[in-house]
């Protein structure tokens, strides 16, 4: 305060409310302080001032001052360090039951470069009093030496620091644990420039003016964690030209490095202060105020365009505060000019605006991963993300919007359910990016790997110990894809056509995934869908389907160890739902938007704009799906048909069919039959539509056509049956003349063969189904086609 008093308090993030701990009533500077977790003791390095130094009551003549004080209630002052350099401390916060801890663990940092660890007993008098026991021996530990330097990792306990081997930065880590105990995990070599005369602290408090001018100097360095088992270590070094700017970020649990180079501008010759790195979870934003925001992919580093880059003064850029920032723990932010604590999160609301507003592909890759990585938000956000999509999906050249959707939703879809699956699962559809990104370049480099100092891992450890061993024994990627799925779906497509079916179990298990995936589908959505899709069997997308089950559930088993069958069997049928989710949503927003209507199902109607629009989108679908082998949902080929006769002109639809975008089912075809009676410009359409069909389908569909072209294709297939095993045998007896209703010996003579084979051994089954067709109905179809082509 103005009276010079030094006040301790404690802030509560809940109430937003300070509790008053200590007060120094003493001209001095606090360079540290720290508190144990039962708010019964406190530790502070304090700078005492030039009026005070030499009437100082405690030690007359030391500069620093590091004091143990008893606040429960205040009570005695212990002095830990008196010296001419600068100490900083922290209690540790092992994770126990809420009964009160017999011993406290302090670490105590020393600008002298070395890290202690002060066992303090304490034991309670009179009550409630909480007092040191042994206060004038307090036994330490030697934890670090000659270190340039650390930072402390509240939540998880970790202590890491850097020493300098033959000019070389080695990397440590030490784990303290509950019990009291601790362990050096690992140790790295960074290939980064710490000159052995600084010394860096980070995450040990707030410290003093006089020391943050000198700090400055130096470079930024941080270390980052999650969850997921990633490491990454951020380094920037001192700014060395007004034009541009580096960075780099060490992804330890990848095994490699990458060197940013961002251009400031004119802007540049402002610059004041460095990079701040801060930790957000799946990314690490580094921030240059009123320069740019960088947001870096840390769990799949590997393509540039996966990672968000803004510059300039836009609102991105400048929503994090200008002044000098600290990283905390959880997202946590400490704007030290101004004392105040802010938690930093990627706003979805935001990102979805710059979504629709941006015009560059890397952006709309990045921001859209970016949405997708807050998590499994409300329903309305997922609905404007779909909406987002499907009005912009022929703005994206550099990759396709809806694959890449497709895949990214799925993925994020089952990420949080287990571990390791961002291993096993694609990402993207995007695997090489060699588009530059404007303002930044970057270096890509292999970076040695940890050397592990323990051999049994729990925890966090275990996960990054997974990725690390992923680097080094895993060539090629374990990411799955539908390759074996696309040989056997084929397979099965040639067997049914062949006649030749393997076992029905076999089938029967692969249909049986393709009901549960649709059985999961319906049930996702409260309203019913205006989309006749899902609504017919469509055999061959059902087999799709069932066999993408199968082969990913093989993929995950394989792969995902210790991990129960039951589970693996959920998120496989989790991802595929998604996916066809995702198919039905884009359409079914579509739909609404042109307020389309069941009508649409019907053949005798012109195509609408909105309906020119569905199929346009059902287009975009359909090459996005070809390409990574992916299924639809039933029905969408019979959409897309119907579609497809509604707005396209002849040739145009028959152009779509050969080159196969249109497929040709069962269900469309038999409405079109149904629906379009016989004018000139319909049979043109149905006879195009017949002569491409699968020969077993369009025998169906011709019984379906009471037509003379109908019944000229019914007869030569008649023909072709009974005549392709038919051996040439003497012929003697003679035409009787007088059977035949027209004199035209080679029609009768032909006929005549025909009866004959019919009646013999080789025609006892009826020919597909066509129980009235033989030899008296081939010669009636002859006839009236002869008719036909001599205009009688």
């Amino acid at each position: 305060d103005d009276k010079g008093n030094v006040f301790f308090g404690l802030y509560d993030c809940q109430t937003r409310q300070n509790e008053h701990l200590y007060t120094f009533e003493k001209d001095l500077e606090v360079v540290s302080c720290s508190v144990n977790s039962e708010r019964t003791l406190l530790a502070a390095s304090l700078v005492q001032s030039t009026i005070e130094r030499g009437r100082n009551e405690l030690q007359p003549g030391s500069k620093c001052l590091t004091l143990l004080v008893e606040i429960h209630p205040v009570n005695n002052v212990k002095v830990l360090k008196a010296v001419d350099s600068y100490n900083w401390v922290q209690f540790l916060y092992p994770y126990v039951e809420s009964h009160p801890l017999p011993e406290n663990h302090l670490l105590l940092i020393s600008e002298e470069k070395y890290i202690e660890q002060f066992h303090i007993q304490v034991t309670q008098e009179d009550g409630n009093k909480v007092v040191i026991k042994n206060s004038g021996h307090l036994s330490r530990d030697r934890i670090a030496e000659d270190f340039v330097w650390a930072q402390w990792d509240v939540p998880d306990q970790r202590l890491y620091y850097i020493d300098l081997k033959k000019s070389r930065s080695i990397l440590k880590c030490i784990q303290f644990y509950a019990d009291e105990s601790f362990n050096l995990m690992f140790e790295v070599c960074l290939d980064i420039s710490l000159s052995d005369s600084g010394f860096k602290l980070v995450n040990f408090g707030c410290d003093c003016r006089q020391y943050q001018e000198k700090l400055s100097k130096h470079p930024t360095l941080c270390v980052f964690t999650n969850h997921t088992g990633s490491l990454c270590v951020c380094y920037s070094p001192r700014c060395a030209s007004p034009e541009q700017i580096t960075y780099s970020v060490f992804y330890i649990h990848k095994g490699h490095s990458k060197t940013f180079t961002a251009a400031l501008g004119s802007a540049g010759s402002h610059l004041t202060k460095g990079v701040t790195f801060l930790n957000l979870d799946h990314y690490v934003a580094v921030y240059l105020p009123g320069h740019f925001l960088h947001l870096l992919n840390i769990q799949h580093p590997d393509l540039i365009c996966h990672s968000l880059f803004q510059t300039g003064n836009n609102e991105m850029v400048d929503m994090l505060p200008h002044g000098s920032l600290q990283s905390l723990s959880q997202s946590l932010v400490l704007d030290c000019c101004s004392g105040r604590l802010y938690r930093a999160f990627l706003n979805q609301s935001y990102l979805l605006c710059f979504l629709w507003n941006t015009s560059r592909d890397c952006e709309k890759m990045a921001a859209l991963h970016c949405v997708l990585s807050c998590g499994r938000g409300p329903r309305f956000l997922e609905g404007q993300i779909i909406q987002w999509v499907s009005e912009k999906a022929s703005a994206c050249h550099s990759f396709d919007l809806i694959q890449e959707f497709l895949i990214a939703s799925s993925y994020w879809s089952v990420y949080p359910k287990t571990s390791n699956v961002d291993k096993l699962l694609p990402y993207s559809s995007v695997l090489t990016w060699n588009i530059e990104i404007p303002g930044i370049t970057l270096v890509t480099e292999d970076i040695e790997l940890p050397l592990m100092k323990v051999h049994s891992f729990k925890g966090y450890w275990e996960k990054l110990n997974s990725n690390l061993e992923y680097v080094k024994y895993t060539k090629p990627h374990l990411h799955y894809n539908n390759s074996v799925v696309r040989r056997e779906w084929h397979n099965l497509i040639s067997e049914e056509k062949t006649g030749k079916r393997r076992s029905t179990a076999y089938v029967r298990n692969i249909l049986d995934n393709a009901i549960k995936v649709i059985s999961n589908l319906e049930t996702r959505n409260s309203e019913p869908r205006l989309t006749p899709l899902l609504q017919e069997e469509d055999n061959h997308q059902r087999l799709l389907i069932g066999l993408m089950v199968s082969e990913l559930q093989d993929h995950l088993l394989r792969h995902l160890q210790g991990v129960e069958k039951k589970k693996i069997e959920q998120m496989v049928l989790s991802y595929v739902s998604k996916l066809l989710d995702v198919i039905c949503c884009i359409l079914e927003t579509i739909w609404r938007k042109h307020n389309l209507h069941s009508c649409v199902l019907h053949f005798n109607r012109q195509g609408s704009a909105g309906e020119f629009a569905v199929f346009h989108i059902m287009t975009r679908i359909l090459e996005a799906t070809n390409s990574l082998f992916l299924p639809l949902p039933p029905g969408f080929h019979t959409l897309h048909t119907i579609l497809g006769v509604h707005c396209l002109p002849l040739h145009n639809l028959l152009h779509y069919i050969d080159s196969g975008v249109l497929l040709l089912t069962e269900t469309a075809v038999t409405k079109l039959m149904k629906d379009l009676d016989n004018t000139e410009k319909n049979e043109k359409l149905k006879f195009s539509i017949i002569v491409r069909l699968p020969p077993l389908i369009g025998q169906k569909i011709c019984r379906l056509w009471d037509h003379p072209m109908s019944s000229n294709i019914i007869s030569r297939n008649h023909v072709t049956w009974l005549l392709q095993n038919y051996k040439k045998q003497p012929w003697n007896s003679m035409i009787d003349k007088s059977s035949f209703r027209v004199e035209f010996l080679p029609l009768n003579y032909f006929v005549e063969i025909l009866t004959d084979i019919e009646s013999s051994n080789q025609a006892l089954c009826a020919f597909e189904g066509h129980d009235n067709v033989d030899a008296e109905f081939v010669e009636e179809a002859a006839l009236k086609h002869t008719t036909m082509l001599l205009g009688l």
